[in-house]
């Protein structure tokens, strides 16, 4: 995603009350500070199918070739070797606007900082206090390998580790979700779909935000959890028989869309148990 402007909105309300003509002293709240992204809409919103090799030929443009690689939940190296691709026919917006997720969540207000997965669009999102920060595609596991869903929390992580499924795969930019079973997000090859053995493939630049954005446990010894890191909530399911679901939007440029009021309700189950989290983490 091309780096958001934050500008900061700061409310302050004051009550006045007047007795017998005279002003009397103004009573202040909490001033309430968000950051909000400002991002460049695009005029229209339609999708057309083409040649990826013939398209590239025609296209130059970094942000613009960032924002279609993305769409068809790919990186620069498998662009090329998808023949039919999915490209906006205005590519001139944020990237946020091209993927799924909602801009904003009001039952996150409370939550400092939280990464959410979608398994039905293959994308991610982080959002701060129901603000939604950055957004990007991913590649989670593939039919016999399923990414384990539902919430979990960011503990260990390595700029470069080994695979446990092949130790001759590096992963760059690793943070484990799961420890017991080896789950984590990193940098690998997305070959646009679910191809994974259970972890979540990144293109590097988000996976390397990420692993500086979330983050770490802390423990007390060996055995023993202080408090957690990041909240992540990894949610729904892949149907591997059916065309890749982004090739949708070419007849409905709104098939993905990912509404404030479902991410609430997935997010419901878990909130208690993420707020709980964070107040353990910011009392130690």
């Amino acid at each position: 995603m091309k780096k958001s402007i934050i500008v900061f909105g700061i409310i302050a309300i004051i009550l006045f009350s007047c007795k017998n003509g005279n002003e009397a002293d103004a009573e202040k709240t909490t001033v309430v500070t968000k950051k909000i992204p400002i991002r460049k809409e695009p005029k229209t919103f339609s999708y057309t199918l083409q040649n990826s090799k013939e398209w590239l030929k025609k296209n130059k443009n970094e942000e613009e070739l960032d924002i279609a690689i993305a769409v068809n939940r790919t990186d620069k190296e498998n662009f090329t070797k998808i023949d039919s691709v999915i490209i906006p026919t205005d590519l001139s917006g944020d990237i946020a606007f091209y993927l799924p997720f909602p801009f904003k969540v009001d039952s996150l207000q409370k939550v400092d900082k939280i990464i959410l997965f979608s398994y039905p669009t293959q994308t991610f999102a982080t959002y701060e206090n129901g603000i939604l920060i950055r957004t990007g595609p991913t590649n989670m596991g593939r039919a016999k390998d399923k990414t384990p869903v539902g919430l979990f929390f960011t503990n260990w992580k390595a700029e470069k580790t080994t695979s446990t499924f092949n130790d001759e795969w590096d992963l760059k930019w690793n943070f484990n979700i799961e420890n017991k079973l080896g789950v984590g997000f990193h940098q690998y090859t997305l070959p646009g779909y679910p191809a994974s053995h259970s972890c979540l493939r990144l293109q590097e630049k988000d996976a390397k935000y990420l692993y500086e954005w979330a983050d770490q446990w802390v423990l007390v010894d060996d055995e023993n959890v202080k408090f957690k890191g990041t909240p992540v909530v990894v949610f729904g399911s892949y149907n591997y028989d059916a065309p890749k679901p982004w090739l949708q939007l070419v007849t409905n440029p709104k098939a993905l869309a990912i509404s404030e009021s479902e991410v609430e309700k997935i997010i419901s189950p878990y909130l208690d148990t993420i707020l709980k989290e964070q107040d353990k983490k910011k009392k130690s």
